[in-house]
């Protein structure tokens, strides 16, 4: 599982590891009832290895085989990250969590280190076989600009399918959260007592 802060960072970090030729499906707190079992089902089953996630599945889901836990954006809030790595090691199995760290993060990650009561261990990278990813990465990264672009064209427009049915690109539409905006007319009585209301977004 892979957790990210926001529902457009989980559909851009699934098109990119699908570029990069791994399989995963976002799963967010602004996608239907529906698509979201859907994407728990394909993760589940197997059929999705990777599950990219807002705290949405942070807790209350029961995924038994989960190996690792990336923490790609780090929990603003410290006991969010507790949550998040609780979705590994469950019933007595093994598991791994990780977490990347900007420059930005350090103050966020001190926190979590004094709320667990311990310092977190450092994974070391060869800067060499990093290098060689780096080209590779970024054309898996302008790939899925260029696709989130088309999704975010299709949601607007009421979710259009893509050529092709069902697939792979169906676990991503609609699920960026766009909703359609409900026109009133000036004659509606309801344009009187319209109301702004605002979601939290996970």
């Amino acid at each position: 599982m892979v957790f990210c802060s926001t529902c457009q960072n989980t559909v851009r970090t699934a098109l990119l590891l699908r570029s990069l030729g791994l399989a995963a499906i976002p799963l967010n707190g602004q996608m239907t009832q529906n698509k979201r079992l859907a994407a728990l089902t394909k993760f589940k089953a197997k059929s999705r290895s990777i599950l990219i996630s807002t705290d949405v599945a942070s807790r209350g889901l029961d995924i038994p085989h989960v190996d690792v836990v990336v923490n790609f954006d780090i929990p603003t809030h410290s006991k969010d990250y507790i949550h998040r790595v609780g979705r590994t090691a469950r019933a007595g199995r093994a598991g791994i969590a990780i977490t990347l760290v900007s420059q930005y993060d350090v103050e966020l990650y001190q926190r979590i280190e004094h709320l667990i009561g311990k310092k977190l261990p450092l994974y070391k990278t060869e800067e060499n076989q990093v290098m060689v990813l780096t080209t590779r990465v970024a054309e898996a990264q302008r790939m899925a600009k260029i696709d989130l672009k088309e999704i975010l064209s299709n949601d607007k427009k009421g979710g259009k399918k893509r050529k092709g049915g069902e697939g792979e690109d169906d676990d991503m539409e609609g699920s960026t959260g766009i909703r359609k905006r409900i026109k009133f007319s000036k004659n509606n009585k309801q344009n009187k007592n319209k109301k702004k209301f605002g979601g939290k977004k996970k």
